[in-house]
């Protein structure tokens, strides 16, 4: 049974980020739907949606000239290709205003977007203050069985994201806090006290 975990009185921005397969999508959603007090943030790309997918609920899909008016227009808070296929991005409306409402928001996204978001956070208070970085450490093993299971994957795109997995493993260590991977529960749970260890530095 889980512990009840009261929503935070100040906001705090959960980055989560991991392999293809560790299982960060699921953590945010779980956070944003278990009545916690969290808002997930919803980011663009530039590829199609898969199926099942909708617009605006699981990421904003742009056209590549779509996604170009809004880096012109300054309107990113951080980008990347990945995959060295798609364009993705966090909007800072999506990220800053929330934060300034006192709105508690969780995001899973690319290592190489939280790169972003620490090079923003150095000069942004509102990132500084409230973020925190977590990864998800998940063996090359289990994320080749949970690719295969997902049965969405070509084996050539399954070993292209074990290459890159490999190399955002190397990452890990750049990150606030490492949660590796085991059960869904027990992944939820070592979540959920880094909210409240978060919690307890923010509200100093």
């Amino acid at each position: 049974m889980n512990t009840p975990v009261s929503p935070p009185p100040t906001p705090i921005l959960l980055v989560l980020a991991g392999p293809a397969g560790s299982g960060k999508s699921t953590l945010c959603d779980r956070l944003v739907h278990e009545g916690l007090g969290f808002t997930r943030v919803v980011t663009a790309t530039t590829r199609p949606p898969r199926e099942g997918e909708i617009n605006g609920v699981d990421y904003h899909f742009l056209t590549p000239a779509e996604f170009d008016a809004k880096l012109a227009a300054g309107e990113f808070l951080e980008w990347a290709w990945v995959h060295q296929r798609h364009r993705y991005g966090t909007l800072a409306a999506a990220v800053l205003e929330p934060l300034r409402q006192g709105r508690s928001l969780a995001i899973n996204i690319d290592v190489q977007g939280v790169d972003s978001f620490r090079r923003v956070a150095a000069t942004e208070p509102l990132l500084r203050r409230y973020m925190t970085t977590v990864f998800i450490e998940v063996s090359p093993e289990i994320i080749r069985a949970r690719l295969t299971g997902r049965g969405t994957d070509a084996d050539e795109e399954i070993a292209r994201r074990l290459r890159t997995a490999e190399m955002e493993l190397q990452k890990k260590p750049d990150f606030d806090h490492v949660i590796v991977s085991r059960s869904r529960d027990e992944d939820f749970q070592a979540l959920l006290a880094i909210c409240r260890q978060v919690q307890g530095r923010v509200s100093v």
